[in-house]
């Protein structure tokens, strides 16, 4: 699929995919003869990863280390990896888990925080507005 029907399917706006490219997180599997970007499904899925650890403030060099390891890991060589290989893996996999879950909590206390915010100044709205009747 062209840039345009990724930009669609993903949210993401074209410049922003562009960037992705330019930076080395999601490349294109192919182009066309006029030079357009072709991306498949899993292209697609990739930036799908990259937009959900956005908002969790991954760097792009975290974000580039991510990808490898996960694509190591959906890799069919991957069954081939020795046991050392296998536990690096996963124990790279692990942390970035854990760091994920520890800014998924963040991000859970800071809306907690903007709701808790939010409902005082409706109740503040609503109170001024009663004093006017």
């Amino acid at each position: 699929m062209q840039i345009g029907e990724v930009a669609e399917r993903t949210g993401l706006s074209l410049r922003t995919i562009r960037h992705y490219e330019e930076v080395g997180l999601v490349t294109p599997s192919a182009r066309s003869k006029g030079g357009f970007r072709l991306y498949t499904d899993r292209d697609v899925d990739r930036l799908m990863v990259v937009r959900r650890m956005k908002p969790l403030d991954f760097s792009l060099e975290e974000m580039r280390e991510l990808l490898e390891l996960i694509d190591q890991a959906a890799d069919t060589r991957a069954a081939a990896l020795s046991e050392d290989e296998r536990a690096r893996l996963t124990e790279r996999l692990e942390a970035y888990r854990e760091v994920m879950d520890a800014r998924c909590e963040a991000s859970r206390a800071r809306l907690e925080m903007a709701e808790d915010f939010a409902a005082t100044l409706r109740r503040r709205v609503r109170e001024v507005g009663a004093q006017r009747a």
